[in-house]
């Protein structure tokens, strides 16, 4: 009999499970959230400046689906070049998290999501508001309004979150949200 056989005998088989069931009753919430997922996570988006509109769902039964990635990659692309990059799949869920804080069901309506560096370059020479290294750049990053909902509140909620930054840009109409180190403006 080897060494880890013998250490693997039913006293300790039995002792461990004892320690499992133990730990999962002590973490009741940590055990619930491990096994209960949603089936579905969707999103409503519209992009002002292409007239584009995409709801679907984009996680399904626990995996980010490869074709709704490439249709949001797409209309989230950057709208002056035509350059489409990766959107993090993080900040979708970002987005998913503030509908759903918000209960609401109407699309985000987008005026910025991946940019291009010709367009970031361009941006920041006519604004001093504009990130040289923004995280617009890697596909982290995204400018939105609500409509029908204060931009206050959705900045709000967005900041409640803490998943990111958190722009507000009340004389733009817009609330920026990324995912990068959490931070306010």
């Amino acid at each position: 009999m080897t060494l880890s056989r013998a250490l693997m005998t039913r006293r300790n088989f039995l002792k461990l499970g004892t320690f499992a069931a133990a730990a999962a009753a002590a973490f009741p919430v940590a055990a619930s959230v491990r096994t209960f997922q949603l089936p579905e996570r969707t999103l409503s988006l519209f992009n002002i400046h292409t007239g584009e509109h995409w709801q679907a769902a984009y996680w399904v039964q626990g995996s980010y689906s490869a074709g709704a990635m490439d249709e949001i990659n797409y209309l989230l692309r950057d709208y002056r070049t035509g350059e489409i990059k990766a959107i993090d799949p993080s900040l979708l869920d970002l987005l998913h998290s503030v509908n759903h804080e918000l209960g609401s069901s109407q699309p985000f309506h987008v005026l910025s999501g991946y940019r291009s560096p010709a367009t970031n370059a361009m941006l920041a020479e006519k604004s001093n508001g504009v990130a040289k290294h923004s995280l617009h750049l890697e596909g982290k990053a995204i400018d939105l309004y609500l409509p029908g909902r204060p931009l206050k509140e959705l900045q709000r909620v967005a900041l409640a979150l803490g998943r990111g930054g958190v722009g507000y840009y009340p004389e733009s109409d817009f609330v920026h949200m990324d995912v990068g180190p959490v931070r306010t403006w």
